[in-house]
This record gives C-alpha cells, structure tokens and sequence, in this order.
C-alpha cells in the first residue's frame, strides 16, 4: 500500500497568504496555488487583482471577496475554494485532498469551499455558500 503523500506549504507562500488576509484594498483579488508534485510543494501560481467570480471560472482561488450582507454591513472575507483537477489519478486525488488539509491548518482558513465543476463558480454560488456564515 502506498502511503499518502501530504504536501508541504512552501514558506513564501504561507507569507503571501498571511499578508492577503490582513490586505487594506477593498477590491476582489485571487491567490491561484498549485501542487509542485516533483517537490512535493503548495506553491504560488499566480496573483490576479481587482476580478470577478466569473473571471475565474477557468482557475479557482484562494480569493479576497467583497461581500455586502442583507442588514447593508460589508466585509470581506477570505475564501478558499478548491478543486483537483477532473480526471486525475485515485493517489492524486488524495495527495491533493490532503495537501489541501495542511493548507487549510497551516494558515488557519475558516470559509473553505470545493467545488467540482469550475463552471459552478458564480457570484451566486459564492453567496450561497457565504450564507452560512452569517
């Protein structure tokens, strides 16, 4: 039996992240990591700032989102919302599941979502899900 492979978080990134949390811009912004399999590393991919929901069907972020609730108040909160890509290996479907557990610890993420169709990934699917945060 293989033994499940669990990433590390690589340092810069644990940083970036830490930083993003505490950023003072009031604009949608997307931290994209990815898996480094060879080093076996959460790594930065790319930054993206000032974007929308549905400008990052294609890719799926760990994103600042501004969100404006019912009673009119506005925070922005911090989501992390996952996915592995379809079509991938049983191991790697559990080296990411597992890598994205760590992540989650490592810089002590509270609004994780995963999503399996990057289609899904709407304004409205966002609120959806931030609705039961409230």
């Amino acid at each position: 039996i293989e033994s499940l492979v669990v990433c590390e978080v690589d340092e810069d990134l644990v940083k970036k992240l830490r930083d993003f949390r505490f950023r003072k811009e009031t604009n949608n912004a997307a931290i994209i990591m990815k898996i480094d399999k060879d080093k076996q590393l959460v790594i930065l991919e790319e930054e993206h700032e000032d974007i929308s929901p549905e400008d990052l069907k294609n890719e799926l972020p760990e994103r600042h989102y501004k969100y404006q609730h019912d009673d009119g108040r506005v925070s922005y909160p911090l989501c992390f919302i996952f996915s592995s890509p379809v079509g991938c290996k049983p191991e790697q479907q559990m080296m990411y599941a597992g890598s994205k557990n760590k992540l989650v610890q490592t810089v002590e993420l509270t609004k994780v979502f995963e999503i399996r169709n990057t289609e899904d990934l709407t304004e409205e699917w966002l609120r959806e899900k931030l609705g039961f945060f409230r």
